[in-house]
């Protein structure tokens, strides 16, 4: 054997060892991978029926939100009708305000007159009575005097 032989047989030795070390982690890395796809297969077994749930719960909300929506188009129609009823009541209001502040204007100017004239008939009626008592006081004070006049000339 030549020297060249000798290194080729020395190198394929090398090389067969190198081949036999890189085989053990080879062969695991292969359960590995193994293992790995056995759990992406699973993976995407259990993930079909969970995306047709989560479909599915898409689609209920989707319903559940176009229910809400036409529910809050019919607050706001509503809420719509309510302001306008709540502007009609706002005039009614301001027209009764004027028809009363029309009235009591109209009412108020003859009970103003009239209770005027009922307090000047009192007043008149009280005066009167007070004239009439102060007369005859009067009356009574000069006949007493007189009477009092009378008889210290006598006496």
């Amino acid at each position: 054997m030549s020297g060249g032989e000798i290194a080729a047989l020395i190198a394929s030795g090398a090389f067969l060892m190198l081949v036999i070390v890189l085989a053990v982690p080879i062969l695991r890395l292969r359960h590995t991978v193994d293992a790995t796809t056995k759990t992406l297969r699973e993976v995407a077994d259990a993930t079909g029926p969970i995306l047709a749930k989560v479909d599915t719960t898409v689609a209920g909300v989707n319903t559940t939100l176009g229910q809400v929506q036409t529910s809050l188009d019919g607050v706001n129609l509503q809420l719509a009708r309510l302001d306008t009823i709540t502007e009609h009541v706002q005039h009614v209001t301001a027209n009764v305000a004027n028809l009363t502040t029309v009235v009591t204007a109209a009412a108020a100017n003859p009970l103003v007159k009239v209770a005027a004239f009922g307090y000047g008939v009192r007043k008149a009626a009280a005066k009167r009575r007070n004239d009439e008592q102060e007369a005859q006081v009067r009356a009574e004070m000069k006949e007493r005097r007189r009477e009092a006049r009378r008889t210290g000339r006598r006496g």
